[in-house]
């Protein structure tokens, strides 16, 4: 039988791992409503040409369902690792994926603000 202290220890880290998979989700969902803005919104209202707007709206909303879809594997590799009493590491490959993407639409971004506006 687990120690109260052990115990504890496990139940706050399913707990964060649980809001962690949470913040995953809301990354993901704050990603698809700026794929949406910037793909629907923003071009009706500057009156220039759209399709830069829909390809960074479309990379936003690819980027909104990466982070859903990363939001599981992480949360049940993390999860698998607590039950056999083993730390999973954040994958430096996903790490630097989601990076690359972001600072390649925020370029993208920056570039149809200078260039549209």
């Amino acid at each position: 039988m687990e120690e109260p202290g052990v115990q504890d220890a496990t139940r706050r880290t399913r707990l964060a791992n649980e809001r962690t998979y949470l913040a995953w989700w809301r990354s993901g969902l704050t990603a698809l409503a700026v794929s949406f803005g910037a793909g629907r919104i923003v071009p009706e209202l500057s009156g220039g040409a759209s399709w830069p707007y829909a390809v960074v709206g479309a990379g936003f909303g690819l980027l909104g369902l990466a982070f859903i879809a990363f939001a599981f594997t992480r949360q049940r590799r993390v999860e698998e690792a607590l039950q056999s009493g083993r730390y999973a590491a954040f994958d430096d490959r996903a790490a630097l994926a989601f990076t690359v993407v972001g600072l390649l639409l925020g370029v993208g971004t920056i570039l149809i603000v200078v260039f549209q506006g």
